[in-house]
């Protein structure tokens, strides 16, 4: 058994997937839009690619926060609330204006996975 209580193992859950997806969009942009990006769309330019790299960029800060800030439950509240227009997005721009393939799903997915940890995290942290 761990000795690291459960609200700090959903936090850097909640990092890891930041961590995780920001890195690869970092790291390897042209990856993400030749993996996502349905084809009638894909645009290799230096600056689209740039902009991928940035998203990925804050998406690793975003995780650095998440693994190392001291969550409470407001936090939770506050990620929870904060993820909320990221299903807009990805609603709209795989039903509504069909950018993106399949592979949106792992970013869908992500921010499940995330809001299902910080209601975790809400409900059992200590009220202050």
């Amino acid at each position: 058994m761990t000795n690291i209580p459960e609200p700090r193992l959903l936090q850097y859950a909640i990092a890891f997937v930041f961590l995780t997806l920001g890195a690869w969009c970092l790291v390897a942009p042209a990856s993400v839009i030749t993996l996502t990006v349905r084809p009638e769309y894909q645009n290799f330019s230096p600056l689209t690619t740039l902009t991928i790299a940035a998203f990925g960029s804050q998406a690793i800060l975003s995780g650095l926060f998440a693994a190392f800030s001291i969550f409470t439950r407001r936090t939770f509240l506050v990620y929870a609330i904060a993820l909320l227009p990221y299903f807009v997005f990805n609603y709209w721009f795989y039903f509504r204006e069909p950018m993106f393939n399949e592979l949106l799903l792992l970013d869908f997915g992500g921010n499940v996975a995330m809001l299902a940890l910080c209601v975790r995290g809400y409900l059992i942290s200590p009220r202050t």
